[in-house]
């Protein structure tokens, strides 16, 4: 006798599996969606940067329960209602609990309650997570370069290898099959055994290096630096789990600019005034040396309170415009903690006529923790009308 099973194509995907394999599936996807719901709370805790290498993050997570049968509180009245009783399809077995109730159950500890499970994640994963469908805008195939390397890829399967590449699932089916045709088989032999092999195969790869510009001038408060940098480790995470090939330089101004290690940007502070020209007539000349532009797309990513001097603006706007015809994008980030400014700053007047003037530029302003994740998505979401694949 053949038994069918049915599947509508409107289940998930998770459903093809055995019970125990769709729980454990189901179980991820739910805790994936709580991820990326609690996103912007995860991105703006300041202890990611600071923390171990090991670092990690507590999510809570509701507890999932199969169905069940339960006592009735009532049980009289559950019967004369439901059952083999005078109920009714459609009948309310128990209303629902007003918000009101719900609130003194919790004050009073009367209630049941609710279980919250805590899951401990790594940083890398929600970073992973975090970079899921966004990509470097503007990219370019650059065809005087080389966009390929070679990599180690899983392909095929051979009766010698590593005991670590050992395929378990593919050994059992083998035994089975040789089992399904001999008198007397064996339960397992080592012609059973196979193992996955790993081949070298070119691996496109996209050249690209990105600035990081930071204003740590007297106007930028502890606050304003603290939002900036956040942005900036976010940024600088995702881009090198995203692209194996990006090279990062940073570069910290006050009225004159300097370039720093990648430790010691995260760590700098300064005094004096400001002249954001600067660090782009700084990035400019790396830009020239070390990163032609028929080789690399280049990028460069600002953060400021948006304060310059006002004899500075000629000599910014000029720098500027010329970062922009030598890059594939430029962000502006203007930090404004708290309350959100009524007057127009030097820095936002010059990125907006640039970007009047049709400049590949883009500006987003935090006030909070949480509009990090707003301004990467801003910067960085995957927009097929605005970046090109390689």
């Amino acid at each position: 006798m053949t038994v069918q099973s049915t599947i509508s194509t409107g289940s998930p995907w998770y459903t093809l599996f055995s019970r125990g394999a769709r729980d454990w599936l189901r179980h991820n996807q739910k805790i994936r969606a709580s991820v990326q719901q609690q996103l912007p709370d995860l991105v703006a805790g300041a202890d990611l940067m600071t923390g171990s290498e090991q670092r990690t993050v507590h999510l809570p997570v509701r507890v999932l329960e199969h169905a069940r049968f339960r006592l009735a509180d009532n049980p009289i009245e559950t019967f004369r209602r439901a059952g083999q009783g005078r109920g009714q399809p459609g009948d309310v077995l128990r209303s629902a609990p007003t918000p009101e109730a719900s609130d003194e159950e919790s004050d009073g500890n009367q209630g049941e309650g609710q279980l919250q499970l805590l899951l401990e994640l790594k940083v890398d994963d929600i970073v992973d997570w975090l970079w899921e469908s966004m990509k470097l805008p503007e990219l370019q195939p650059k065809p005087r370069t080389s966009l390929a390397e070679q990599d180690f890829v899983r392909e095929g399967w051979d009766k010698r290898g590593a005991r670590a590449r050992l395929d378990r699932r593919r050994t059992v089916k083998e035994a089975v099959k040789r089992r399904a045709i001999q008198t007397n088989p064996v339960a397992f032999c080592n012609d059973d055994l196979r193992f996955r092999q790993l081949v070298q195969r070119p691996k496109p790869v996209m050249h690209a290096v990105v600035l990081f510009a930071l204003d740590v001038s007297a106007s930028m408060t502890h606050a304003e630096r603290k939002l900036a940098k956040t942005f900036f480790f976010f940024a600088l995470q995702g881009l090198r789990r995203k692209y194996g090939k990006v090279e990062t330089r940073f570069i910290a101004h006050t009225t004159q600019a300097w370039e720093f290690s990648e430790p010691e940007f995260f760590q700098v502070t300064g005094t004096g005034g400001t002249g954001a020209s600067s660090a782009f007539d700084l990035a400019i000349r790396m830009l020239e040396t070390d990163y032609p532009t028929t080789q690399y797309n280049s990028y460069l990513f600002y953060a400021s309170d948006g304060e310059n001097f006002t004899e500075d603006r000629k000599p910014a706007t000029a720098g500027l415009e010329t970062l922009a015809q030598l890059l594939n994008y430029v962000g502006y980030i203007e930090t404004v903690p708290g309350a959100s400014r009524t007057m127009e700053t030097e820095m936002s007047a010059i990125c907006r006529q640039l970007q009047q003037q049709g400049a590949p530029l883009g500006s987003c302003i935090l006030n909070q923790p949480e509009d990090v994740w707003k301004a990467i998505r801003q910067f960085f979401v995957a927009d097929a009308m605005r970046q090109a694949e390689v």
